[in-house]
C-alpha cells in the first residue's frame, strides 16, 4: 500500500535526524581522540612532567607530532615533512636555524624519552632509537625484523651509544649520535659496562645484518683472508665505502700509513693496526689476488652508475666529497668539462676520459640522471670529510 504524504514527511525527517546523529558520533568520537593531544599541547613541557597513561591515549601518529611540540617550542626545524610542517601551521612556532640540542633542560628530556617510550611500544619491530628499552630485556630476531644496512650499523652502534661510546673512526655515526638529545659521550667509555644482555644483542644484530644480503664482509673482517681468497659472493651487497676500506685494510694489516684523511682516521682507531712509516709493503699472492678481486667488484660497482638503478646502501658510510666524485664520474663518461678547478683535475685524471665543449645533460641516459639525482640527495644528508671528528 502506498505510504501517504505525511508518512513520507515522518521518515524523511527520521533519515535526517538518523544521519545528523551519526555526524555528531563521528565528531564527537574525533573530539575525543583529539582531547588528550590538545591537553598535551597546554603543558610546559620545561616544567611539568608529561602522565605516561595520557600518552598511551594518543594515537601512534601524534607522537612524533608532540614530540616536534617540545623541541618546536625552541624552534627546531625538522627534516621530516610531516612533523614541520604541523608545526609550521601553529602561531606559537617561530622557527631557528641555530636551534641545538643544548638547550633543553633535564624535565624536557625526560618528557621526550617518555614519549619516545611509547612510540617504541607501537613499532612493529625494533627501530632507531629505541635501544634505550631494551638494555635488560632479549632481544629476539622477530623483534628486530628487517632493515636497510645503514639501519643495521645504527641499531649495533646505539647498544653502545647509550652508554656514551664515541664513534671517532665512523664520523657520520658520530654526527648521528651527537644529533640525538639523549646522547651524551663519554671519553671513558668502557665496553666492560655491557651487560650479557646487551653483548647478546650485539652478536644477534650482527647475525641478523649479515643474512641479509648486505656484503658478508664488513671492515676488520680481512685478517682470515690473509690466506683464503676472497669471493664476489662475499662482496655481493657491499658499498662503495665498505669495499674501499676493505680493500685498503689488506695493506693496513702490514703497517701501511695513508695520506687520505678519512683512511688515517679510520684505522687509527683501531686496536690492531700498528702504522709503520717508510715501509715498503709486500703482499703475498693470495692478498694480492683479493685486493684485484676487490678492486674490480669497485670499478663494476661504479660501471653499473650508467646502467642500472643505484641501490641507496651502496652510498652507506661514504661523506659527502666521495659521493660527489660518484656524480663527477657519471659526467665524466660524457666529457662534461667542469668549472671547479678540483672537479676538472679529478675527471682528467680518470681513465677513458676526453673532454667534449660540446656536452649537454641531453648525453645523459634515465640511470644516469636518477643516479646522479640519487647521490645529490645523499649528500644533502651526510657529513663532510671537513667535519669529521679527529680520531
Amino acid at each position: 500500500m502506498a505510504s501517504t504524504p505525511c508518512e513520507r514527511t515522518i521518515a524523511r525527517t527520521a533519515g535526517l535526524l538518523l544521519a545528523a546523529a551519526l555526524l555528531y558520533a563521528r565528531a564527537a568520537l574525533a573530539q575525543s581522540h583529539r582531547a588528550p593531544f590538545d591537553s598535551l599541547l597546554a603543558l610546559d613541557f620545561g616544567r611539568d612532567r608529561v602522565d605516561l597513561g595520557t600518552l598511551r591515549d594518543l594515537r601512534p601518529e601524534e607522537l612524533p607530532l608532540l614530540r616536534g611540540v617540545v623541541f618546536g617550542r625552541h624552534g627546531r626545524v625538522f627534516r621530516d615533512e610531516e612533523i614541520q610542517s604541523w608545526l609550521a601551521s601553529q602561531d606559537w612556532y617561530q622557527p631557528d636555524s641555530a636551534f641545538t640540542n643544548a638547550v633543553l633542560n633535564e624535565r624536557e628530556r625526560t618528557n621526550l624519552d617518555l614519549i619516545r617510550q611509547v612510540e617504541s611500544e607501537w613499532h612493529r619491530m625494533i627501530e632507531p632509537g629505541d635501544l634505550r628499552w631494551w638494555q635488560d630485556r632479549r632481544m629476539t630476531e622477530q623483534a628486530l625484523g628487517s632493515h636497510t644496512r645503514t639501519e643495521w650499523a645504527v641499531l649495533r652502534a646505539e647498544v653502545e651509544a647509550v652508554h656514551g661510546r664515541r664513534f671517532d673512526g665512523d664520523p657520520w655515526l658520530q654526527r648521528y649520535f651527537e644529533e640525538r638529545y639523549w646522547y651524551r659521550a663519554d671519553r671513558g667509555y668502557d665496553p666492560g659496562r655491557l651487560s650479557n644482555i646487551e653483548r647478546a644483542s650485539l652478536a644477534l644484530i650482527d647475525s641478523l645484518s649479515r643474512a641479509e644480503g648486505a656484503g658478508a664482509l664488513v671492515p676488520c673482517d680481512m685478517e682470515p683472508y690473509e690466506d683464503r681468497p676472497v669471493t664476489v659472493d662475499l662482496l655481493r651487497g657491499s658499498g662503495f665505502a665498505t669495499l674501499w676500506i676493505l680493500r685498503n685494510e689488506i695493506y693496513a694489516r702490514h703497517g701501511m700509513t695513508f695520506r687520505p684523511r678519512t683512511l688515517a682516521d679510520w684505522f687509527a682507531g683501531l686496536d690492531w693496526y700498528e702504522p709503520r712509516a717508510r715501509i715498503e709493503v709486500k703482499l703475498t699472492p693470495m692478498e694480492q689476488r683479493n685486493v684485484s678481486t676487490i678492486a674490480a667488484y669497485e670499478r663494476a660497482l661504479r660501471d653499473s652508475l650508467t646502467t642500472a638503478p643505484l641501490a641507496p646502501v651502496s652510498l652507506f658510510g661514504l661523506f659527502a666529497e666521495d659521493a660527489h666524485r660518484l656524480v663527477l664520474e657519471i659526467y665524466a663518461r660524457h666529457g662534461r668539462v667542469f668549472r671547479r678547478k678540483w672537479e676538472q683535475d679529478y675527471v682528467a685524471s680518470l681513465p677513458g676520459y676526453h673532454p667534449d665543449p660540446g656536452y649537454t645533460d641531453e648525453c645523459l641516459n634515465e640511470f644516469e640522471r636518477a643516479n646522479i639525482a640519487a647521490i645529490v640527495a645523499y649528500e644533502k644528508t651526510v657529513a663532510s670529510v671537513r667535519d669529521a671528528v679527529e680520531g
